[in-house]
């Protein structure tokens, strides 16, 4: 398919008739079919710095969908997941959770946000002390948690473990739960990674309570979530201190960043040209690929809302 057509499909915001329980957050349009189950429809806008992009990615929300339930099948022997179906590359059907407070962070590398508040004189991230002496990229010494809490609007906030137990966000046990889960989660991700010449370099989930047991939500894995670097060449680039070849969103927050974009009040938000977004819609087609080992093939819909009353009707 052609650059111009693509851009013609973008899913920018869903409204199917007779469902007024929505809530559209940055990515995903998500509609209540019951009482306990949710409609996710991951659309195709983007975000960066907690600000969405005016220009949506063609194709980017399939590609998000489904390499969600290619990871959520991957890890559902670690913990229990919301995913039950998959009806359409655009949609995703889930148990209705009770999502925690909390994004779990899992840092093996030391790079994006971690990076920035080292190299202006931090050693000190969520709580865990880093050691002096490392470069952009470098691996840790072992992989961190460094969560953050869920702001509903403006920024997440870094905030640490004893912090989280300390206020109540989520009690000491659960928070155990949580923690063994997510550097299990860490681990199965990492060796996946690797087999597909990709190395995992951090990743953010979320989780949430269903009927009692913590259950992973949301996405996992995906190049929204994730962060990836090319495993061949990281060891030399490196020891040459060049910017490592990666996956993930972090060009898009370096080209906001040039155009002087950074989410800060008074900033003004800049326009995405045509040639870049094709561009991102490349590098998540390649993610996708290299991590499932299949092609993708983007669908086209003239009347999403219609095709989804339809679908959502199966689940009534």
């Amino acid at each position: 398919m052609d650059q111009k057509t693509a851009l013609e499909f973008c899913v920018t915001r869903t409204a199917v008739p007779g469902y007024t329980d929505v809530y559209y957050g940055k990515v995903r349009d998500i509609y209540t079919l019951g009482e306990n189950i949710l409609a996710i429809v991951v659309t195709d806008r983007i975000s960066a710095f907690d600000h969405i992009m005016k220009e949506a990615i063609p194709f980017k929300g399939q590609i998000l969908n489904q390499l969600s339930r290619f990871s959520f099948h991957a890890v559902n022997d670690i913990i229990p997941t919301h995913l039950l179906d998959v009806p359409h590359p655009n949609v995703m059907i889930v148990k209705k959770c009770e999502p925690l407070p909390v994004e779990i962070v899992i840092r093996g590398y030391l790079t994006g946000h971690a990076w920035r508040v080292y190299k202006n004189g931090g050693r000190v991230l969520c709580g865990v002390q880093l050691p002096d002496g490392l470069k952009e990229h470098q691996r840790l010494p072992e992989p961190i948690l460094t969560p953050a809490t869920k702001a509903k609007s403006g920024h997440d906030e870094d905030i640490s473990e004893a912090e989280i137990i300390r206020n109540g966000i989520v009690d000491s046990h659960r928070w155990q739960q949580v923690r063994e889960a997510a550097f299990r989660l860490f681990e199965r991700g990492t060796e996946i990674a690797k087999k597909q010449g990709l190395i995992l370099v951090d990743t953010k989930y979320e989780m949430g309570i269903y009927e009692n047991q913590l259950t992973l939500i949301d996405e996992v894995h995906t190049s929204d979530s994730s962060r990836y670097f090319y495993l061949q060449g990281y060891e030399a680039r490196q020891e040459m201190n060049q910017p490592q070849k990666q996956l993930s969103k972090e060009f898009l927050r370096e080209w906001l960043m040039e155009k002087g974009f950074s989410g800060k009040e008074g900033e003004n938000l800049p326009s995405l040209p045509d040639s870049f977004r094709w561009s991102i819609y490349q590098r998540y087609k390649e993610l996708y690929q290299t991590l499932t080992g299949t092609d993708f093939h983007p669908v086209t819909e003239k009347d999403l809302n219609a095709k989804l009353a339809v679908i959502f009707s199966n689940y009534i």
